[in-house]
């Protein structure tokens, strides 16, 4: 019999708030973290807006002496684990370390870090680099600094799958608590690539809004008027325990993990296949899993970001799997609000769909005024709508074709 996984701590920090409950309260609100951009000027940059976290200071959770070592990545990355832990109340003693593992990843990693000291090396040689400079910038290191913080000496991984790189974090962290590989996991996502080769590389692909005249309206999934997707950073992580373990100590329960599916396109580097044929093999996987009838389903938090073919292929694979049903089901996208964490983006929206649930209030979709006729679900246009939803799913779809899909159901006692 398969163990069952709960979650027990959630925490996230978004371009909507620097912390779990500011964002949420904000989302709910249709609150956009959308504004002009200010981590760096280059006037050429057709796109001059973006979702940053403005204020962060890495001090709250970080020993000065440590936050030289480690890019931006990290420290979001430490923050929302931060959070989740105590959120979750759960402590790593001698006893249980060896279960207690981290899979936290991005999908970019510490990209201002490479710029940063690649400039240096020109400027002045290799002297110039910081001894600290790999581990600043590798992906894994988000997980490895987690693991010292707490501890945690259980399964210690991260996976790297562009924008559903939280989504599978989560989702490998549940198999490993359901198959016995550890009792416990701190997992998510988290994101902080807003540097000029980060962004350049996306205005030089023709992917980011250039509606800069007006940057909380700027993304806008399911819309018509959408020019591509707006650029932020964050990080989301969740605690998932094995449920005996979790109610042993006490643990307060937020959710149960049911449902999780992964799938390839096997298409085009960065469009995904057309009439969303992969996306719908993975939602479909996902329902499987969790043993539902597609009939169950309340609510799906969107991959949604305000680009065309993503936003009508996930339409049609949601139409594909969950057939008539799938006009009934409230979806929306929140990355309306936050831009597009890419990394970050899976754990983030795994937050706001397990938050959704327990609280029973559904974040809108902002800045949806002339629906593209493509996009003909139920995506919660512009206000939250309260609803009492017993399960729910969450989306990512990232380039290379990889997608992953994560269903939750409301725990009972």
């Amino acid at each position: 019999m398969k163990r069952r996984v709960v979650v027990t701590g959630v925490g996230m920090l978004t371009p909507v708030g620097m912390d779990t409950e500011t964002t949420w309260e904000g989302l709910i609100n249709g609150k956009s973290g959308i504004g002009p951009l200010t981590f760096f000027e280059d006037k050429d940059f057709p796109t001059q807006i973006a979702g940053e976290i403005k204020g962060f200071e890495a001090a709250q959770y970080i020993e000065l002496k440590e936050i030289k070592k480690m890019d931006r990545f990290i420290h979001l990355a430490i923050a929302a684990s931060q959070m989740a832990m105590d959120d979750a109340g759960l402590k790593t003693t001698p006893e249980n370390a060896d279960r207690v593992g981290v899979m936290v990843g991005a999908g970019i990693g510490g990209l201002p870090a490479i710029e940063r000291y690649y400039k240096a090396y020109l400027e002045k040689g290799y002297r110039k680099i910081s001894p600290f400079m790999i581990p600043m910038l590798i992906i894994n290191e988000a997980s490895g600094q987690i693991s010292i913080r707490f501890g945690a000496k259980g399964p210690n991984s991260a996976v790297v799958t562009a924008c559903a790189t939280g989504t599978h974090c989560i989702g490998d962290s549940f198999k490993m608590i359901q198959r016995g590989d550890a009792d416990a996991m701190i997992a998510g996502g988290t994101e902080s690539c807003i540097c000029p080769i980060g962004m350049g590389g996306f205005c030089a692909m023709k992917a980011l809004s250039t509606r800069n005249d007006e940057p909380q309206r700027a993304s806008r999934p399911f819309d018509a008027q959408r020019d591509g997707f707006v650029m932020g950073e964050g990080a989301g992580v969740v605690i998932l325990e094995e449920l005996e373990f979790a109610q042993k100590r006490g643990a307060r329960i937020y959710a149960e993990v049911i449902g999780y599916g992964l799938s390839g396109d096997a298409y085009h580097l960065t469009t995904p296949a057309p009439n969303g044929e992969g996306a719908a093999r993975c939602l479909s996987m996902a329902v499987k899993d969790a043993g539902i009838s597609p009939m169950d389903m309340g609510y799906i938090n969107a991959h949604g970001t305000s680009t065309k073919y993503n936003d009508e292929y996930e339409t049609m694979a949601v139409k594909t799997v969950f057939g008539d049903h799938a006009y009934k089901i409230p979806m929306s996208s929140t990355k309306s609000m936050t831009g597009h964490l890419l990394g970050a983006a899976g754990g983030v929206e795994a937050v706001i769909t397990i938050l959704a649930m327990e609280r029973g209030v559904l974040p809108p979709t902002i800045n949806l005024e002339n629906p593209d006729p493509e996009c003909d679900l139920d995506y919660i246009p512009n206000k939250a709508r309260k609803a009492a939803v017993d399960v729910a799913m969450s989306n990512s779809f990232g380039f290379g074709g990889t997608n992953a899909s994560l269903i939750f159901k409301k725990h009972r006692k």
